[in-house]
């Protein structure tokens, strides 16, 4: 689903046979301008979305920036009706994505320096997955395959469903998309390596397994960790030498931040 027909969808929920508060309230010729601004430090994403939903807009903080307490996002300005009525659903998505995008940057903080880079995962909003995905990338994240279209992920049913890491691997070996396979014990492991993979998804390992199983591979395969790393951990699985780290809670469990709208008379 495309972010117009996303935003298009909220405001119909949202607004129904119509905003009966504003339209009782507010004059139709009385105009205003809004700013929306950060109440705690935050990375900013979603501006894209005011850009749709605003027609006059004055954007102080493109997605990617770090804002502190008080920093400006974007500014609007229009007939006060229209401001008001798209007030919440402008807020829900610069809320919730800014939130991801925050989340993912303490993530690839936490890591700097040791080489290891931060990826998102599927785990997403149905229906929200390209802007989700986007605000992970303004916290610096790195997309992974953004659904079951673009890469081959061979996880462990599909493992078991082939008959095996080997049959897995042959059966996919023709194909032009990038290829992952994830491995469970060191016999999957060393089967893998022996078939020639290139990229193994080490899942639900201790930093310390996980630094064995690396030294195995020997810089023959990139290298994944995934599987419940979480800020307090996520340094040390990284120092282990793995090449990326997946975290679903950059996109499931990242809290909204906390921006608020002004309203001002013009």
């Amino acid at each position: 689903m495309s972010l117009p027909e996303v935003l298009q969808r909220a405001l119909e929920e949202d607004i129904g046979t119509g905003d009966v508060t504003t339209d009782l309230c507010v004059p139709p010729d009385r105009h205003a301008s809004g700013r929306f601004l950060a109440r705690e430090p935050l990375v900013v994403a979603g501006v894209e979305s005011l850009l749709l939903l605003y027609r006059q807009i004055d954007v102080k903080a493109p997605d990617g920036t770090l804002l502190a307490a008080g920093g400006e996002v974007a500014r609007v300005r229009g007939p006060a009706r229209d401001l008001l009525t798209r007030e919440r659903v402008a807020l829900n998505f610069l809320q919730h994505l800014s939130g991801i995008a925050t989340l993912a940057r303490k993530y690839v903080d936490a890591v700097a320096g040791t080489g290891c880079r931060i990826l998102d995962t599927r785990k997403t909003t149905p229906g929200l997955r390209q802007m989700e995905k986007m605000a992970a990338r303004a916290g610096g994240a790195i997309n992974h395959r953004m659904g079951l279209f673009d890469a081959i992920l061979i996880k462990n049913n599909h493992i078991t469903a082939a008959g095996g890491v080997r049959a897995a691997l042959a059966a996919v070996k023709n194909s032009e998309l990038p290829v992952e396979i994830e491995v469970r014990t060191r016999a999957e492991l060393d089967e893998a390596l022996a078939a020639g993979a290139t990229h193994l998804l080490l899942d639900n390992l201790t930093p310390t397994q996980a630094r064995a199983w690396i030294k195995v591979i020997g810089k023959r395969a990139t290298v994944e960790l995934s599987g419940g790393i979480t800020l307090a951990t996520v340094r040390a699985y990284a120092e282990t030498g793995a090449d990326f780290i997946s975290v679903g809670a950059i996109t499931h469990s990242a809290p909204a931040v906390d921006i608020h709208f002004h309203l001002e008379l013009e």
